[in-house]
C-alpha cells in the first residue's frame, strides 16, 4: 500500500504543477516518485500475522525498574540529544525568520553634523556657525504576489517539523542503546560469573589430579594438563573483567556519567515471553519518527522547488523614506506627504547567467532526493521489524536448545567427575573436555537469552515505541511558553 508515500510525494508534485507558467522539466515533465516504494503488506510477512497497535512504555514488559531509571538518566543527561535539541531549537528560530520575510520592514537613521557660513558686514567679515541634526526612517515590504515567500516559509516549516521528528528519533535511538547497554553489563557480568566458576571447577580437578599423583594414580602428565586448564581459566576472568569494565563504561557514556566502570549491575537476564506481533507494515508508516521526518523533508524540498520556480517571476516592493533634513519634523509624518514618497519596484529578472534555472533545477534534484530518501528510509524500518520478527522465534528455539544442552552437559560431568575419581577409567583429558562442554553450554545460554532481549528492544524500537517519561522533545518551547 503507497498511501503514506503519496501523501508524502504531494507536496512536491504540487509545487511542480501548481501553475501553467512552470518553466522547463518544471512544467514538462511529471514524475513518477510512487514507483520507487513497495506495496506494505497488510501483515507482518515473518510471523503471518497483525496485532493491534504497539503500546507505548514498551519498558515495562521487561519489568526491570532500574533499566527504566537508567533511560530516564539518558534521557536527561545525554550530551547527544541535548545537541539535538540545541539543533531543533535553532530551527525553530529559522522557522520565525522565514516568517519575517513576508512583513514590512522598518529602519532608522540619526544623523549629526554642522556648517560654517561667511557674512560680510560693514566691519568685514563674521562667520556663522551652525548645528544641523536629522531623523530618518526607512521602510520596504515585499508583496507577495505569486506565493515565493510563503514557499519559503512553509520550506523552513517542514525543516522544523524535521528537526522535531529527528529529535524523537533521537530520544528512541539513545533510550534503546541505554537499555541494550544495561542488558548487555549484565550479560558481561554473568559471563564473568562463569568464567569465576570455571576457575573453581578447574582448581577442584587440579587439587584432585595432585593427590591422586601423590598417591601414584596417575602420571605428571595428568597435572601438568589439571595446571594449564587452571592457567587458562584464570586468563578468560582477566578477559571477562576487561569486557565488563568496557562495557559499563559505555553505559555511563551514554547516561552522561563520568566512564568510570563503577555501575552496579545484578547480572541478571531478563525473562521474556513469546513475541506478539504488534501492528502491521502500513501502520509503522505513521508511527516512525525518521519516516515523519523523511515526509516533512520532502515537503520542505518540494517547497523549495517552488520558491526557486517562483523566483523567475517579478517582484514587487514597495519602498518609502522620510528625513527630518528634508523637511519640517512636523510635516514628515504629513499623511500626504507620506504617501507621496511611497515608491512600488516591480522588478523582473532578465538574465542572470543562468543562475536561477540552475537554482530550480537544483531544488528539484533535490526534492527527487527526498522522495527516495523516503523510500529507503521505509524499507529499512520494516526489514528492522521483519527482522526482529523472526529473529525472536530462531532465538527462542536457540535458548530452548541451548538449555537442554546445559542440563545433558552438567548429568555428564557429574558422571565424569565420579568416574575419574573413583573408578579411575576416564582420562583427565575426558574430564575437562566434559567440563569445558557444561561451562560452553552455560556461557552460550547466557549469550543467546541477552541477545534475545536486546533483539527485543530492536524490536520495539522498530515499531517506532514510545517513551514512558517526560523526554525533551516534550518539553515546551521558550516561544510557546511565551505565546502561552
Amino acid at each position: 500500500m503507497k498511501r503514506s508515500i503519496l501523501f508524502a510525494g504531494t507536496a512536491f508534485l504540487a509545487a511542480c504543477t501548481s501553475s501553467p507558467a512552470n518553466l522547463g522539466r518544471m512544467a514538462g515533465e511529471r514524475i513518477d516518485f510512487f514507483a520507487q516504494a513497495p506495496d506494505a503488506p497488510a501483515e507482518w510477512k515473518a510471523s503471518g500475522v497483525a496485532g493491534k497497535a504497539p503500546r507505548g512504555d514498551w519498558l515495562s514488559q521487561f519489568d526491570d525498574p532500574v533499566m527504566t531509571s537508567l533511560v530516564s538518566e539518558a534521557l536527561e543527561n545525554n550530551p547527544s540529544l541535548k545537541s539535538r535539541a540545541a539543533t531543533m531549537r535553532a530551527a525553530e528560530a529559522a522557522t520565525r525568520s522565514a516568517r519575517s520575510a513576508g512583513r514590512p520592514s522598518l529602519g532608522a537613521s540619526l544623523s549629526a553634523g554642522g556648517s560654517s557660513t561667511g557674512v560680510k558686514t560693514a566691519t568685514g567679515t563674521n562667520r556663522i556657525d551652525s548645528e544641523l541634526y536629522g531623523v530618518g526612517l526607512d521602510a520596504s515590504w515585499e508583496l507577495d504576489l505569486w506565493g515565493r515567500i510563503g514557499a519559503s516559509v512553509n520550506a523552513a516549516e517542514a525543516d522544523f517539523a524535521a528537526s522535531e521528528a529527528d529529535l524523537a528519533a533521537a530520544e528512541l535511538s539513545l533510550a534503546a542503546q541505554t537499555a541494550i547497554a544495561w542488558i548487555n553489563l549484565n550479560e558481561a557480568l554473568a559471563q564473568e560469573r562463569v568464567a569465576q566458576l570455571t576457575y573453581d571447577a578447574r582448581d577442584r580437578v587440579r587439587l584432585l589430579t595432585e593427590r591422586r599423583f601423590q598417591r601414584g594414580l596417575v602420571d605428571a602428565l595428568d597435572v601438568r594438563t589439571a595446571r594449564s586448564a587452571l592457567a587458562n581459566a584464570e586468563a578468560t576472568i582477566a578477559t571477562r573483567r576487561q569486557i565488563t569494565g568496557e562495557t559499563a563504561r559505555r553505559l555511563e557514556i551514554l547516561l552522561g556519567r563520568y566512564p568510570a566502570a563503577e555501575i552496579a549491575a545484578s547480572a541478571e537476564i531478563p525473562a521474556l515471553g513469546p513475541l506478539q506481533p504488534q501492528g502491521n507494515p502500513a501502520l509503522l508508516l505513521s508511527r516512525r519518527p525518521d519516516i515523519a521526518a523523511s515526509e516533512a523533508r520532502i515537503e520542505a524540498a518540494g517547497m523549495r522547488a517552488e520558491s526557486a520556480r517562483l523566483a523567475m517571476l517579478p517582484s514587487f516592493v514597495l519602498t518609502g523614506s522620510l528625513s527630518t533634513n528634508e523637511t519640517d519634523l512636523a510635516d514628515a509624518f504629513d499623511p500626504e506627504l507620506i504617501a507621496a514618497r511611497l515608491v512600488a519596484n516591480l522588478t523582473a529578472p532578465i538574465f542572470r547567467g543562468g543562475r536561477l534555472d540552475a537554482q530550480r533545477d537544483a531544488a528539484v534534484a533535490q526534492a527527487e532526493a527526498a522522495v527516495a530518501n523516503y523510500a529507503s528510509t521505509a524499507l529499512s524500518a520494516w526489514g528492522e521489524v521483519e527482522n526482529a520478527v523472526a529473529a525472536d522465534r530462531y532465538l527462542a528455539d536457540q535458548e530452548e536448545a541451548q538449555a537442554r544442552a546445559l542440563e545433558e552437559a552438567r548429568w555428564a560431568e557429574e558422571l565424569a567427575l565420579r568416574k575419574y575419581t573413583t573408578s579411575g577409567t576416564l582420562t583427565i583429558f575426558n574430564l575437562i573436555d566434559a567440563q569445558t562442554r557444561r561451562l560452553t553450554a552455560e556461557s552460550q545460554l547466557i549469550s543467546v537469552r541477552a541477545s534475545r532481549a536486546t533483539n527485543r528492544i530492536s524490536y520495539n524500537i522498530a515499531l517506532g515505541g514510545g517513551l514512558p517519561v517526560r523526554t525533551a522533545s516534550t518539553e515546551t518551547t521558550p516561544t510557546e511558553a511565551a505565546a502561552e
